[in-house]
């Protein structure tokens, strides 16, 4: 069963998210099924044809909270505590036009700003039901709130690090001589859900060449002793908050010279970076920190991505690590440390951990070597 969120901090992410709307000059909030509606709400719902949406007013504006959806659809609703939150549930039937109760629900607003990953139809729907209205993304009211990770959401983060870190615990069970990428992937997503994920959400198995392609996922290739392979994996919890973790490992035999050599400018990088990461550096500067002796090893064109991305209910989100990101790093953001270097045609590798900005510096929330692990 999903954790229930206290209903004591949905009302205050409600409430902050309407002060932040006010703050940003937004009359309305119009939330449709995803993760944002989980963060305010507790579920996230699920988005199709048929029109639901929450209505949240900015700070000081007369609408009042709502959520508009389906009748068919409103017993799903029926555990959360909508009426402790001040929720008004306003239900339509097929036939009806939902556009029109949200602009009923509306109060008379000037801007509103409509949810990142609201389907087109109902962004068309809202915009005719109320075309004297300026319309805009609410991704930058959202992200304000959940980039900075309360305390319960930082523990399910540690859970979701501990539970990933038991799956790479277990890949010399998985990653041997002789079995195909495909196969070996297989059993990780199968591992990732018995030590307590509620699903796989991606396993990247690149061996050998397919190791250079950072998004590679997995193919029909053999792996063959003496491959370095890039494991990258992760998935949500029961709650909703995910995990995002990659080794690179050495099959049968340990790598030459060279790959261990540039393999320990990467860990050097990945490491610095975390270093560096403390409330006031910016994002970029975190970016800059993995980047540099990667640059000046020789490899910087072959570091082909940014440093990290935000994790939480969204296993990418902001803050995201990168150049020309000067947003100053604050207690609670919660993002992955991840520099790569990858040989076209020959190999990759990728180091990446979880990080929790602290109060004074950052928690690594995935604990296993970061070395390049030889399986026998």
């Amino acid at each position: 069963m999903t954790p229930a969120v206290p209903t004591e901090l949905l009302a205050d992410r409600l409430r902050r998210a309407g002060e932040v709307a006010a703050e940003q000059g937004v009359d309305l909030l119009l939330i449709t099924p995803g993760t944002d509606l989980r963060y305010l709400i507790g579920a996230g719902g699920e988005s199709h044809e048929r029109l639901t949406c929450l209505v949240v007013p900015a700070a000081g504006h007369r609408a009042p909270p709502a959520i508009v959806v389906p009748r068919l659809e409103a017993p799903g609703y029926d555990g959360l505590p909508l009426a402790d939150l001040g929720v008004d549930v306003v239900t339509w039937t097929d036939g009806e036009d939902p556009y029109l109760l949200v602009s009923d629900l509306a109060g008379g607003p000037t801007r509103i700003a409509v949810a990142d990953t609201m389907p087109a139809v109902h962004v068309f729907g809202v915009r005719d039901a109320l075309p004297d209205v300026t319309q805009r993304l609410a991704g930058p009211v959202i992200r304000e709130l959940r980039m900075r990770k309360d305390a319960a959401e930082v523990a399910q983060l540690r859970d979701a690090g501990a539970a990933i870190d038991r799956v790479h615990a277990r890949m010399a069970e998985f990653l041997k001589p002789g079995r195909t990428e495909a196969a070996i992937g297989a059993d990780i997503a199968a591992a990732i859900v018995e030590e307590g994920h509620s699903s796989a959400a991606f396993v990247i198995v690149g061996s050998g060449p397919n190791g250079a392609s950072p998004h590679h996922d997995v193919s029909d290739r053999v792996v063959e002793r003496g491959d370095v392979v890039v494991i990258d994996i992760g998935g949500p919890l029961p709650g909703g908050y995910y995990s995002d973790s990659t080794r690179t490992y050495a099959v049968g035999t340990a790598p030459s010279a060279e790959i261990a050599g540039t393999y320990a400018v990467l860990q050097d990088a990945q490491e610095r970076s975390v270093a560096a990461v403390k409330p006031g550096v910016t994002a970029e500067e975190v970016d800059a920190a993995a980047r540099e002796p990667i640059t000046a090893a020789g490899f910087g064109e072959k570091f082909v991505h940014r440093t990290g991305h935000g994790i939480g209910l969204d296993v990418h989100e902001d803050p995201y690590i990168v150049g020309g990101n000067s947003l100053p790093l604050e207690p609670g953001m919660a993002f992955s440390v991840e520099p790569g270097i990858y040989v076209d045609g020959v190999w990759g590798a990728r180091i990446e951990d979880i990080v929790v900005v602290t109060q004074g510096g950052c928690e690594r929330l995935n604990a296993r070597p970061r070395d390049l692990v030889v399986l026998d």
